[in-house]
C-alpha cells in the first residue's frame, strides 16, 4: 500500500480472476454489429493499488488514448478524496472539525457525501463515512497486534456517528460536528471512482469496458460477440483458491468484494479484519467475505463493507433496501465453511469460458 489512499475493499486484489469475456450467460446480448472491436488492457498503480482498465475501441490508438484520460480522472480524485494527503479537499475538511459553519463541498466531492449518507441511514449506520478516527485508531492495532486501550477507543468512538456529519442540500455544504471527527471514504472512495473512470470512458464513445481497482470492478457493454464479461469470484482464504469459486457473468454492472482474506490480524486467538465496524471500533471477526453485486460501483464498495459489518443475518435484508443490488456471504462457523445468498442472487450459468 502507498501513500494516497487507504481502499477497505483490497480483498479482491489476488482473489478475484477477470476473464475477458463469457460465450453464454445471464445478462441481455452483447453490443450490435459493427461494434468497435480493438482490445487494448493497461494497468497502473493508483489509490494505493493497482487499475486495469480494458477497452474496445475502433483502434489501438483511440484504446491508449482513452484508458490514459480514464487513469488521470481517477489520479484527480485520488487528491480530492485522499486522507493521506493532507492538502486534499477530504484532509482540509476533516482539519476543520468541528466547523463553525457548513463547508460548501465541490462538484466532485458533493455527489460522494451525499451517497454515503444514503447508504449510512439505509444500512443503520453499518456504513459511516465519519468512520476516521476508528480506522485510524484500529491501523496502530493492526500493527501492534494489541487491542485498542480502552480509553482511546472510547474516544475515537465518541467522534463517529450519524450526528458527527450533517449535509445542507440547499448549499451543497458539509457540517462536522465533532471535534476530532475525519471523513474516510475508504470503503467508498474506490468504487466512486471506478464509476466517474467509466463515465469518462462512456463520454469518449467507449461502449464496452471494464474497469478493475483491484476488486472494485465494474464493466459496461460486453466484448463484441459476447453476453457479458466473467468474473470468478474466489476464496475465503488467500490460500485457498478453489474453495467457494463462482462465476459471474455481468454487462452493465458492478461487483466488490469485501473481506479478510489478505488483510487480518490475530490477536488474542482471535482473527480480526481490517474492516472496522463503527459500532464497536475493531474490526469485523472473521475469516468471512461478502460480494455485491449493483448497478454501480459506489454503492457496491459502500454495500459490501456494510453487510461485511453486519453479518449474514442481518446483513442480508439490506439488498431489499437498494434496487439492482444482491449478496453473498461466505464465513467460517467452527470448522465448517457457510454460504448464504441473497434471494437474486444471480444462477452460475452452466457453460466454461473461452
Amino acid at each position: 500500500m502507498i501513500p494516497g489512499f487507504y481502499p477497505t475493499c483490497v480483498y479482491l486484489a489476488a482473489c478475484v480472476v477477470c476473464l475477458l469475456a463469457f460465450s453464454g450467460g445471464c445478462r441481455p446480448a452483447g453490443p450490435p454489429a459493427g461494434a468497435a472491436a480493438t482490445r487494448s488492457s493497461e494497468t497502473r498503480r493508483l489509490m494505493g493499488v493497482p487499475w486495469t482498465i480494458t477497452v474496445y475501441a475502433d483502434s489501438l490508438d483511440e484504446a491508449r488514448e482513452v484508458i490514459q484520460a480514464a487513469f488521470a480522472e481517477v489520479a484527480r480524485l485520488e487528491g480530492i478524496l485522499s486522507d493521506y494527503d493532507p492538502t486534499s479537499e477530504v484532509s482540509r475538511l476533516s482539519a476543520a472539525a468541528p466547523t463553525a459553519t457548513a463547508v460548501p463541498a465541490s462538484a466532485d466531492l458533493w455527489p460522494l457525501l451525499v451517497r454515503a449518507v444514503e447508504i449510512r441511514d439505509a444500512t443503520g449506520g453499518a456504513f459511516d463515512p465519519t468512520v476516521g478516527p476508528l480506522t485510524t485508531l484500529w491501523r496502530q492495532s493492526r500493527r501492534s497486534e494489541l487491542l485498542p486501550r480502552a480509553e482511546k477507543l472510547a474516544a475515537a468512538l465518541a467522534a463517529v456517528g450519524p450526528e458527527a456529519l450533517v449535509l445542507d442540500r440547499e448549499r451543497r455544504a458539509a457540517s462536522l460536528t465533532r471535534p476530532g471527527m475525519r471523513l474516510d471514504f475508504g470503503g467508498i472512495g474506490m468504487g466512486y471512482a471506478v464509476d466517474r473512470a467509466m463515465e469518462l470512458l462512456r463520454a469518449r464513445g467507449i461502449q464496452s469496458a471494464m474497469i478493475d481497482a483491484s476488486g472494485d470492478i465494474a464493466v459496461s457493454n460486453p466484448p463484441p460477440g459476447k453476453s457479458g464479461w466473467t468474473i470468478v469470484v474466489a476464496a475465503l482464504d488467500a490460500g485457498d483458491m478453489a474453495g467457494g469459486r463462482e462465476q459471474l457473468v455481468l454487462a452493465n454492472a458492478a461487483v466488490t468484494t469485501s473481506g479478510d482474506a489478505f488483510q487480518s490480524v490475530e490477536i488474542a486467538g482471535t482473527r480480526y479484519s481490517h474492516i472496522v465496524d463503527p459500532r464497536t471500533g475493531v474490526g469485523v471477526a472473521g475469516p468471512s467475505a461478502v460480494t455485491v453485486i449493483a448497478p454501480d460501483c459506489t454503492t457496491a464498495d459502500a454495500l459490501a463493507t456494510a453487510a461485511n459489518v453486519l453479518g449474514p443475518g442481518a446483513g442480508l435484508p439490506i439488498f431489499a433496501r437498494f434496487p439492482g443490488c444482491s449478496g453473498r456471504f461466505v464465513w467460517q462457523e467452527a470448522d465448517a465453511r457457510r454460504e448464504s445468498r441473497s434471494a437474486n442472487w444471480p444462477a452460475q450459468p452452466s457453460q466454461t469460458a473461452d
